[in-house]
């Protein structure tokens, strides 16, 4: 539940004017897929569940492989997101208008350098054929 309820999403990206809505929404998205990834279904599902900021950008960087591909770097960087330190831009500026919770040791430091985007984009994507 946000801090302050009439301050939206909307509005908050908006007074920011870092990042498009698109990439909040992404990131968002990339939460609840590393929550899917690093948490099973069976357990205690009542629970808060915290994935690290390392668990987040993972999680990142699996939906835009899947979603986008190789040009998944190309998506990110119209976006304005050119490093991990931006998903943390974005988680923060959501934590603190009370969108998002973080635990005492969390801190914006998680997210920097957890990968370097040209090389998980690019250089070393690889493409899966299903059967």
């Amino acid at each position: 539940m946000p801090a302050n309820p009439q301050e939206s999403i909307e509005q908050i990206f908006a007074e920011d004017g870092r990042f498009p809505l698109e990439a909040v929404q992404f990131v968002r998205e990339g939460l609840n897929q590393a929550v899917s990834r690093f948490y099973r279904a069976s357990e205690e599902p009542d629970q808060p569940r915290h994935i690290s900021g390392v668990q987040l950008c993972e999680g990142l960087r699996e939906l835009a492989l899947k979603r986008w591909g190789l040009m998944s770097r190309s998506v990110l960087k119209r976006w304005h997101i050119n490093n991990t330190r931006d998903f943390g831009e974005i988680v923060f500026l959501l934590v603190k208008h009370g969108w998002m919770q973080k635990r005492p040791e969390d801190r914006i430091e998680d997210f920097d350098e957890v990968y370097d985007f040209d090389v998980v984009f690019q250089r070393h994507f690889e493409i899966s054929l299903d059967k």
